[in-house]
């Protein structure tokens, strides 16, 4: 018999390479942890350093997000430099991304950014007192003339918001602003600080984070033409798929990288500035065995250990995997000693969804057998139905 070779065809795995081209950001949000006044800028040098090091480092799609601080601080003609240079790693199929407060958008550097077709994403608290409160007077303003500016270049915006002990007193205020301005929320709790000497001051509770989602969800359901909520769509696709689909609940250390200013790499953006976790430098050129046999590398992994070991009994443990590895280090100085912190608010929606969703197809089989005089859990609570949302995101 004639035997056929078959070529195997690698499978790709894309991963995330977050540029912080400087520390220095000129808001001062109460609860901010990555900001730094003395920060330098990135130089091109430093740039052309990233490209050398990655042309030999994987041989997989890359997304390259501009983080910070604040990374329009480093001006139209860096980014009308780096983005080609960065673009000459087409064997990498480059796509990019930039996170951004909005101030320093001139319409230069909006030509720039649109030329590339970069997504932004920017943070917006919820209504201009709130969100000034936390994140400084003036913010809202010089936030929202910057995305007009985006808008009239045709830039994508979309905005996260930051969810604090004080704001969530709000929540139904936060969710009529996104909604009646027609601006998809994205939401992140505030988080204890590693640079801060008040790390809790701001930070949300879990069980009130848990609530918090849960309302959230409850709010989206019953108003899903009108807005989009993309953590419950994360949520929901984690549940349904039974895969992380962002990087709080996916194993992230190999697959997801900071370069800060001076060309350090770093885990994630989230630790960039903290010397302890620097794993090597661009300039050396590293490869991905050298940056996880580092000392952050190697830290990093006795996370993932730590969430094989303590959470082998969960039933959300293959999409969730113990959730983001600086939440759960952050309150504990340094060191790993549990899960994300965020574990129970976690639970909790993943809980919700899964339930909704099999009480909702065990009614509908109730139905098809003609089992109408029974009613399900759903019915009686009256929570907004879920298949709206599943039939949404199957669609997408």
């Amino acid at each position: 018999m004639r035997q056929i070779k078959r070529e195997k065809k690698k499978i790709k795995k894309p991963f995330h390479v977050m540029i912080i081209p400087t520390l220095g950001c000129p808001s001062k949000c109460a609860y901010c942890w990555s900001s730094d006044a003395g920060s330098p800028i990135m130089s091109l040098d430093t740039v052309r350093d990233i490209v050398s090091w990655l042309k030999e480092f994987r041989d997989d799609p890359v997304t390259f997000t501009f983080h910070g601080g604040e990374p329009l601080l480093a001006g139209a003609d860096f980014y009308r430099h780096a983005l080609p240079m960065l673009t000459e790693l087409k064997h990498l199929e480059p796509n990019f991304a930039l996170q951004t407060n909005l101030w320093k958008l001139t319409p230069e550097l909006a030509d720039v950014l649109a030329e590339y077709h970069i997504p932004i994403g920017s943070s917006l608290d919820g209504p201009q007192e709130l969100n000034d409160l936390q994140r400084s007077e003036g913010y809202y303003e010089r936030t929202m003339r910057g995305y007009e500016l985006a808008r009239q270049h045709g830039l994508d915006v979309q905005f996260i918001c930051t969810f604090t002990g004080h704001s969530i007193r709000f929540k139904e205020e936060i969710f009529n602003f996104f909604m009646e301005n027609h601006l998809t929320l994205k939401l992140h709790p505030a988080l204890p600080s590693l640079k801060s000497d008040d790390p809790d001051r701001w930070a949300l509770d879990p069980e009130k984070y848990g609530d918090l989602l849960v309302y959230l969800m409850d709010r989206y359901l019953e108003n899903i033409d009108r807005i989009e909520v993309r953590n419950i769509n994360d949520y929901a696709r984690c549940v349904l798929t039974g895969r992380g689909t962002v990087c709080t609940f996916v194993d992230c250390m190999e697959n997801t990288f900071a370069v800060g200013p001076d060309g350090s790499i770093y885990p994630c953006y989230r630790f960039v500035g903290m010397p302890e976790y620097v794993m090597g430098h661009v300039r050396s050129r590293p490869s991905p065995d050298e940056l996880a046999q580092s000392e952050a590398g190697v830290r990093l992994r006795q996370f993932k250990e730590l969430v094989d070991r303590e959470c082998k009994g969960c039933k959300h443990i293959r999409y969730c995997r113990g959730g983001c590895p600086y939440n759960a280090i952050a309150p504990c100085d340094g060191e790993i000693k549990g899960v994300d912190p965020h574990c129970q608010a976690y639970k909790r929606i993943f809980d919700e969804i899964s339930d909704r969703f099999n009480e909702e197809m065990m009614g509908s089989i109730g139905l098809e057998m003609g089992l109408s005089g029974r009613h399900t859990k759903t019915e009686k609570t009256a929570r907004p139905a879920i298949m709206p949302l599943v039939r949404k995101l199957a669609s997408n």
